[in-house]
């Protein structure tokens, strides 16, 4: 029972996780490319709103998965999320806000990937797996 606990945390922090990826990199594209909803990316009560969910969203399945110990994966993270924070809530900021987004969203898909890359096991090549060595 604790085991299939624990595996659906596991999946549901991958779904999680995932859809961030997808929302990160798909939510620019959206934007830029449907101009009936640029009424709503000129208000920045929509950018705050993002990251009051991103940011404890992020920092559970940043504690969850175990991430912060690896710095690899919580120095750009962290970094991203305080990037974004800053492009939303510090109107001195306002006209670096779309490059200070963009790059904490990239640093954030960097620490998705990152993440997901040391957590697969190693695969050697040899004479006994399924499709030979070569």
């Amino acid at each position: 029972m604790v085991q299939l606990k624990a595996r659906w945390l596991d999946i549901a922090s991958m779904v999680l996780s995932a859809l961030c990826v997808v929302h990160c990199i798909a939510l620019p594209f959206i934007v830029a490319g449907i101009p009936f909803l640029g009424a709503f990316t000129d208000a920045d009560w929509v950018h705050q709103v993002l990251v009051l969910m991103a940011a404890p969203l992020s920092l559970w399945a940043i504690s969850y998965s175990k991430a912060w110990r690896k710095w690899a994966v919580s120095l750009p993270m962290s970094g991203g999320l305080l990037l974004l924070a800053l492009a939303a809530f510090v109107p001195a900021l306002h006209d670096a806000e779309v490059a200070l987004s963009l790059l904490g969203a990239v640093m954030i898909a960097a620490a998705h990937g990152i993440n997901y890359l040391s957590q697969r096991p190693v695969h050697i090549h040899s004479a006994t797996c399924a499709h030979g060595a070569d």
